[in-house]
């Protein structure tokens, strides 16, 4: 217990202590520079960012505001390594540490490379990379669109090699901002001018060389999906050849160089009258050997076909054989017709009742022409005719019929 002569100290209420910590912390520390992991990270309504980081000991309560959120190129997420800057202190309302954050980077790599990163997998993701979608270019256009710097060398190199190769082309140029605050935003109005042109044909967009930084804007979503979303075939050509950007991967075509973006778009005249060439004679040699088998096909198809003289030959030959077997078989037929008609009529002869009168008889018939077969069926004075091998006459019975038996 304090003596009783001398008085105690007053009790501080918990926000003067807390206040006291916070201002000792601030004098003492000051601005920090922290490596660690997220984790809870949790993106507030307002814009803030609310995150843990953490070792493999410890761990930390973080905020970023908006103000600083805003900036960010790349989306925090748990589980990246990161590297903090900013001000420890103490959150007075629950006597937390806690680290407020003007800075936030990834760990061993630039924030605008795990940015680029991050969109390159999500755009990959829709499908935006894939050949199939890609449109093809055309073959020889007489109207061509370029977006890039003016005055810049890249538009110098298109133009150089566009002129030689055709001069007659028709070539719109929409000056634009190629790196820089705003870049992004002019690169997407240029490609939406440059496709409201009826003309236009297909489109070069490209800048030289330079930095990430330098080439950033052409990593931009806004401006892959204005590349994308062009009504005209796009060749991008940014930077050197090693230099990929998301416009890169989802033109149409990339180009290594900007020359090389002017290649691809115009043939050379010489190359296209060369190909012409090789395809006149290719199709002189196809005809020439579709010639020849037709004449082998027709010469094999004549060798197949008798000459119709011969045939028309053969075919009398064998009428005149037909006739001459005719007529022998109807010579034969009427041979044996008049044998058969002969024989009858021997056989006509021997049953005729002339033949009997021959021998001296008579046929005895009445008026009406029946015969008299029996002298019971005659009256006396009945009328009747006689008929004998030579010549008739006509009688009348004068006596009544006087049977034999």
């Amino acid at each position: 217990m304090l003596p009783r002569s001398r008085r105690a100290p007053a009790p501080l209420t918990v926000s003067q202590l807390t206040q006291m910590v916070r201002d000792t912390l601030a004098a003492e520390l000051g601005g920090v520079l922290v490596a660690g992991e997220i984790s809870n990270l949790h993106p507030a309504a307002s814009g803030h960012l609310y995150f843990t980081l953490k070792d493999d000991r410890s761990q930390l309560r973080c905020v970023l505001f908006r103000s600083a959120a805003q900036l960010l190129v790349f989306a925090p997420a748990d589980g990246q390594q990161v590297v903090v800057q900013g001000q420890i202190g103490l959150y007075p309302a629950r006597g937390d540490l806690q680290l407020y954050v003007d800075r936030l980077e990834p760990l061993g790599r630039g924030a605008l490379q795990l940015a680029f990163e991050q969109l390159k997998e999500r755009l990959a993701a829709e499908g935006l990379f894939d050949e199939d979608r890609k449109r093809p270019l055309p073959f020889f256009p007489r109207h061509i669109g370029i977006a890039t710097a003016l005055g810049g060398a890249a538009l110098h190199d298109i133009l150089v090699i566009l002129r030689g190769r055709c001069p007659a082309l028709h070539v719109v140029i929409r000056p634009m901002r190629v790196q820089g605050a705003g870049a992004a935003d002019d690169i997407v109005r240029a490609l939406d001018d440059l496709n409201a042109h009826p003309a236009l044909e297909v489109l070069i967009v490209g800048r030289g060389g330079g930095s990430l930084e330098d080439l950033w804007p052409f990593n931009e979503e806004r401006v892959g999906r204005a590349i994308v979303a062009s009504r005209l075939p796009v060749v991008a050509a940014i930077g050197h050849e090693v230099d990929f950007t998301i416009a890169c991967l989802v033109a149409d075509r990339r180009a290594p160089t900007p020359t090389a973006a002017a290649e691809m778009v115009v043939p050379r005249v010489a190359d296209l009258e060369a190909r012409l060439a090789r395809g006149a004679g290719a199709l002189g040699d196809a005809l020439l050997r579709r010639c020849g088998a037709e004449q082998r096909r027709v010469g094999a198809l004549a060798a197949r076909v008798r000459d119709p003289r011969r045939t028309v030959r053969d075919l009398g030959a064998r009428a005149a054989s037909l006739e001459a077997r005719l007529q022998r078989a109807i010579g034969a037929t009427l041979r044996d017709g008049r044998a058969r008609v002969a024989g009858a009529a021997g056989s006509l002869d021997d049953l005729s009742p002339l033949a009997v009168l021959q021998r001296g008889y008579s046929l005895t018939r009445r008026p009406d022409g029946t015969v008299v077969r029996d002298a019971g069926t005659l009256a006396e004075g009945d009328a009747v005719e006689l008929t004998f091998a030579v010549g008739r006459a006509r009688a009348r019975i004068t006596a009544p019929p006087r049977s034999d038996s």
